[in-house]
C-alpha cells in the first residue's frame, strides 16, 4: 500500500470560509475524506500546520519511508529556503500543489522557492488538484 503525506501551509486552515471566490466552499478536513473515499488503496495522511518549522519537522520525519508528499506550502512558497532546504535533504519525492492559479495572481505569487527541489508542480485547478498529485504517484 502506497504512502502519500498531504502538508497544506498557512491559512489553509480555512479552507471552506477564506476567499471562497479563490478557493471554493469545502473545507479541506470534507475533501480529505473524499480522498480517502477515492484512493481506499492509498495510505494517506493529512497535516495542516502555520508554522515553518512544523512543516520541516514533518517533512524530515517520513521523507525517508513514505512514496510522496503532497505540499501545498502557501505563502512559504514564495519565501521558505528552509523547506526548499527540507525537501532536497529527503528521498521522498514531492510534488508542489496550489489551488489557485498563482500565475494568474499577484506578481509575488509567480516564483516559487520550492519548486527547484520538488517532482512538480500543481496549480490552478482547485481542489481537484491532489487527486492529481496523488494520481501522480500511482
Amino acid at each position: 500500500m502506497k504512502k502519500i503525506l498531504i502538508i497544506n501551509g498557512p491559512n489553509l486552515n480555512l479552507l471552506g470560509r477564506r476567499e471562497p471566490e479563490i478557493y471554493g466552499n469545502k473545507s479541506f478536513n470534507e475533501y480529505f475524506l473524499e480522498l480517502e473515499l477515492r484512493y481506499p488503496d492509498v495510505q494517506l495522511e493529512y497535516l495542516q500546520s502555520n508554522h515553518e518549522g512544523h512543516i520541516i519537522d514533518r517533512l524530515h520525519s517520513v521523507g525517508f519511508s513514505y512514496d510522496g508528499i503532497i505540499l501545498n506550502a502557501g505563502a512559504y512558497t514564495h519565501t521558505s529556503l528552509a523547506i526548499h532546504d527540507a525537501i532536497k535533504s529527503i528521498t521522498t519525492p514531492v510534488v508542489e500543489l496550489h489551488i489557485s492559479n498563482v500565475y494568474a495572481r499577484e506578481e509575488f505569487r509567480r516564483h516559487s522557492m520550492i519548486a527547484p527541489a520538488c517532482r512538480g508542480c500543481i496549480c490552478g485547478f482547485g481542489l481537484k488538484g491532489y487527486d492529481l498529485a496523488i494520481e501522480s504517484f500511482l
